[in-house]
């Protein structure tokens, strides 16, 4: 955990922040403090001329005056105040002639002495060299207490050699060395006092600051960036509905805005593949649908083709044979007395099979006949009219009712009105042979537009009967050649066939739709233009 945190982004920058605050703080408190001791140095060197000043002063007339007692006992009173260790007033033969100290009174000092350095620090110069600027040092005393020596020259002035009991000629520029000794322990404690209190406020200060920057960079770092990695996993997991609640108006916050925008995209492009991936199965599945129903068709062409060859050559061998029977059955029918009745009624069954064989083997033939169609302009209207004229009569549509829904906007198309008409009956004698000849057939024409075929546009009619319906699992098979639920001897099962090849050659199509017990449907689709070759 302790590694996490320091190698974190925030750990860093903590430490980064909390190294460069703790050596500046340190830098400038070495500064502070060398500033406060020079303060307080040249306070104390402010102190000692001032109050060397002022006992030079105290003692000025008792040296005018020759009064020696008075001298001593102001060196003295003056000597044993606080913060003065000791007060000393040297001749120029280098003997201590006042001091505070009376063990010192008189004793005689070379130029090794540490107040003879003032003026005796340069070889070959004369005492008369005393520095007015340079005229203190520190340093320490017997005891190893540190004390501060201030030396003030004693010039011959006016007063002094015009007095009445002066001893110095007027020449004599220097009179003696006035040396003060001052304690440096209470500037030296104020030194340690502020030092101390320089390293406890700095401490606090950077202990404040450092805490206040963990609270700050966790509030604006740490948690952010947090907010941000737990987002960013959830969203390799898929997650896509996760927010990042980041309010502020820094990076962080863009920076979660941005997060969020770019989950909610690859949300909404997820659900588009999606939603492609879904429209695309079910185009595959609507093309695969139309890929069979075309291989359907073609099983069908290529089976209708070969019937119709084979059709040619059997219709044309079986022809001449069945004419031969036809005609000696008439004869023999001719020439047989009327009271041979059985022999009548037999030869009678002979013509009527014969002559249904002869209409199955000109539907054959018509249906392989590769005759090109007389097309003309057509108006499917009154063509269906005129079919349902021709029918409506006869008895097995008797009890048939028709309900025409004809668009009367419907155009004129290039058709062969025989072959077409040849449909039309084809489908209503189906739709009343299914309704046992009693129901309702409905009868409508209208204009579409087929996208199977890039929006052509197609006159469509509807034939829809009230009949059963038909059985799922012979829709696929109702336009085969021969193939028909009728009754033996009702139906040859090239009605459905024969109109299939005229719509295709018409360059339309003809489809079927039925629901078990609710009827069936024809629609044929015929090209507004002639687009067969």
């Amino acid at each position: 955990m302790i590694k996490k945190s320091i190698n974190s982004l925030a750990g860093k920058l903590i430490i980064a922040v909390g190294a460069f605050m703790t050596i500046g703080s340190i830098i400038l408190g070495y500064i502070y403090i060398r500033y406060e001791e020079g303060i307080m140095m040249k306070n104390l060197i402010k102190h000692a001329a001032s109050s060397s000043d002022l006992v030079k002063r105290g003692i000025h007339y008792g040296m005018l005056t020759a009064h020696r007692e008075a001298i001593e006992q102001t060196v003295e009173v003056i000597g044993s105040g606080e913060g003065i260790k000791a007060i000393r007033i040297f001749d120029m033969k280098g003997t201590i002639a006042y001091s505070s100290k009376k063990s010192e009174k008189g004793l005689s000092v070379d130029k090794t002495f540490i107040t003879c350095q003032f003026c005796h620090h340069v070889p070959g110069k004369p005492l008369e060299t005393l520095p007015d600027k340079k005229n203190w040092i520190l340093t320490s005393d017997p005891s190893g207490h540190k004390i501060l020596k201030f030396v003030m020259p004693i010039y011959n002035e006016s007063s002094c050699y015009t007095a009445a009991c002066h001893i110095h000629p007027k020449s004599q520029r220097l009179l003696g060395v006035f040396e003060t000794d001052f304690s440096t322990a209470a500037v030296d404690a104020a030194i340690k006092q502020n030092r101390i209190a320089t390293f406890l406020f700095g401490g606090l200060f950077i202990f404040i600051i450092s805490v206040s920057l963990c609270v700050t960079l966790y509030k604006f770092v740490s948690k952010p960036v947090s907010l941000l990695d737990e987002g960013m996993r959830k969203l390799a997991k898929g997650e896509l509905d996760h927010v990042i609640k980041i309010d502020s108006k820094d990076e962080m916050g863009l920076l979660a805005k941005t997060f969020n925008s770019m989950a909610r995209d690859i949300k909404k492009y997820r659900e588009n593949m999606e939603n492609w991936t879904k429209t695309l199965e079910e185009e595959v599945q609507k093309k695969t649908a139309e890929i069979m129903r075309a291989h359907d068709q073609l099983i069908n062409a290529e089976k209708l083709a070969s019937l119709g060859r084979m059709a040619a050559g059997v219709a044309h061998e079986l022809n001449s044979p069945l004419t031969g029977i036809v005609t000696f059955a008439h004869l023999m029918l001719k020439h047989t007395p009327p009271e041979r009745r059985q022999d009548i009624e037999d030869l009678e069954v002979i013509i009527e099979q014969a002559n249904r064989c002869s209409k199955i083997i000109k539907g054959l033939l018509g249906f392989s006949r590769k005759a090109s169609a007389e097309k003309i302009h057509v108006n499917i209207n009154e063509l269906t009219d005129g079919t349902i004229s021709m029918i409506r009569n006869q008895a097995k549509f008797h009890n048939i009712k028709f309900d025409m829904k004809l668009d009367d906007s419907l155009p004129s198309i290039m058709a062969d009105p025989n072959q077409m008409q040849q449909v039309f009956l084809n489908l209503l004698i189906n739709a009343a042979d299914a309704m046992n000849e009693r129901g309702q057939i409905t009868i409508a024409t209208r204009m579409v537009d087929d996208t199977a075929t890039g929006n052509k546009k197609f006159i469509e009619i509807e034939f829809t009967d009230t009949g059963p319906g038909i059985p799922e699992d012979d829709i696929g098979k109702i336009f085969e050649p021969f193939f028909t639920t009728k009754p033996a001897g009702k139906g040859t099962g090239l009605g459905l066939a024969v109109s299939y090849g005229i719509i295709k050659k018409h360059g339309g199509n003809i489809i079927v739709r039925s629901e078990s017990g609710k009827g069936a449907s024809f629609f044929i689709r015929l090209p507004v233009k002639d687009e067969t070759s």
